[in-house]
């Protein structure tokens, strides 16, 4: 929520308050009792504990809890999948360094999953949903609307396309027919070039 007095936009160094009136939070620091800017961008005030941050214009992406992201399967292991997060699905800005988030076998789909073999496979692109974003990601892509939205042939890396049964994928080049927990219904852009990096 934005407080009145504070501008539509600040620069790095302007003036925000003092730190009698607001506590400083991400994006400002303190400095002799007064609070100020540290990134150009729009300064928002937490009615609750009258913490004033500065969402940066052009920050550094980050991920948190709640967060839709793309994430590339990168190990497949019994009980788990780890993925390097490409970006947070709606915008074309990937994430820098690609950092890591795991997928716990129990939160890969609704109900019980012996197994991730015909869920996913390594390269798939997944949109998951961020349940944990400190102290390390933990991913989940068990409702419907989550899973692997793009995904190559294992046998030839051309890539896959819908088939006719649920959660079928089909090779155009070899044939091959592949099953993956697929996403089900509309998606946010995805990042980078507006199609998933496989």
């Amino acid at each position: 929520m934005s407080d009145p007095e504070l501008p539509n936009l600040v620069l790095p160094g302007d003036y925000l308050g003092a730190a009698e009136e607001y506590l400083p939070g991400h994006g400002t620091y303190e400095n002799r009792g007064r609070i100020y800017a540290s990134v150009l961008g729009k300064p928002k005030v937490d009615p609750r504990d009258r913490t004033v941050r500065v969402d940066a214009r052009n920050g550094i992406p980050e991920v948190a809890e709640g967060d839709l992201v793309y994430a590339r399967v990168e190990e497949v292991k019994t009980a788990m999948l780890i993925c390097a997060l490409l970006g947070r699905a709606g915008t074309r800005r990937r994430l820098p360094g690609e950092p890591e988030g795991t997928v716990h076998i129990s939160k890969a789909r609704e109900g019980y999953t012996e197994s991730f073999q015909g869920e996913f496979a390594v390269g798939d692109v997944l949109l998951a949903r961020v349940l944990q974003s400190e102290p390390s990601v933990k991913l989940t892509t068990a409702p419907p609307p989550l899973g692997v939205v793009a995904a190559r042939c294992q046998s030839c890396r051309a890539l896959l396309t819908m088939g006719t049964q649920e959660n079928e994928m089909v090779c155009p080049r070899c044939g091959n027919v592949e099953r993956r927990k697929v996403a089900k219904g509309p998606r946010p852009d995805a990042p980078g070039d507006g199609a998933p990096a496989l």
